[in-house]
């Protein structure tokens, strides 16, 4: 495969999920991952600031489509609603991807630093959230319970849409997690 071919950034993901899953991640080097992707380490680190990141590659985007959604959700949503309205949205996002999520997952639930960055960038997600809401004219300190709640819904949902052998859309996951949630108050 040469570097002319059409989507490096796809290639070098998919390359570095195989890896991963084969030699593990520690194992595996950014040399290896632009090799099997038919580019060079160069081309790597145009894309990627490290091998870390090739996983965690689509967080921004979701971040920002959850972002945008929660400001233009109806106003008369409650602030857990409009962050609900963001996680469903940014997690859309996944519904084309599942196979590659269950993978990420598995892959990052064996390595404890990647287990670390997945904290770090959901924190970042609460954080936006909150932000989102606050642009609404949410206070303090209901914004930020609502992004915590919100993004524990994600986390809850998630791991029932990975898991789920005949898996439910996202929503209908974000949905039954919010439902639990309320059902503890």
């Amino acid at each position: 495969m040469g570097r002319w071919e059409p989507d490096a950034r796809g290639r070098m993901i998919r390359a570095a999920v195989e890896l991963f899953a084969e030699r593990g991640f520690e194992q595996t080097t950014a040399g290896d991952i632009a090799e099997r992707a038919g580019v060079t380490e160069r081309t790597f680190f145009r894309h990627f600031a490290d091998k870390r990141e090739v996983l965690f590659d689509g967080s921004k985007t979701m971040v920002q489509t959850a972002y945008e959604a929660i400001l233009a959700a109806p106003a008369e949503l409650s602030p857990l609603d409009a962050a609900l309205a963001g996680i469903v949205a940014g997690g859309s996002l996944l519904g084309e991807i599942r196979d590659h999520s269950v993978r990420r997952s598995q892959i990052i639930a064996a390595n404890p630093s990647l287990q670390e960055r997945e904290l770090l960038k959901l924190a970042a997600m609460t954080e936006t959230i909150a932000e989102a809401l606050r642009a609404r004219g949410i206070g303090e300190p209901t914004a930020s319970l609502a992004a915590h709640s919100a993004v524990t819904v994600f986390h809850v949902a998630f791991a029932r849409w990975i898991s789920a052998t005949e898996p439910p859309s996202f929503a209908g996951c974000v949905a039954e997690a919010a439902d639990a949630l309320r059902a503890l108050i």
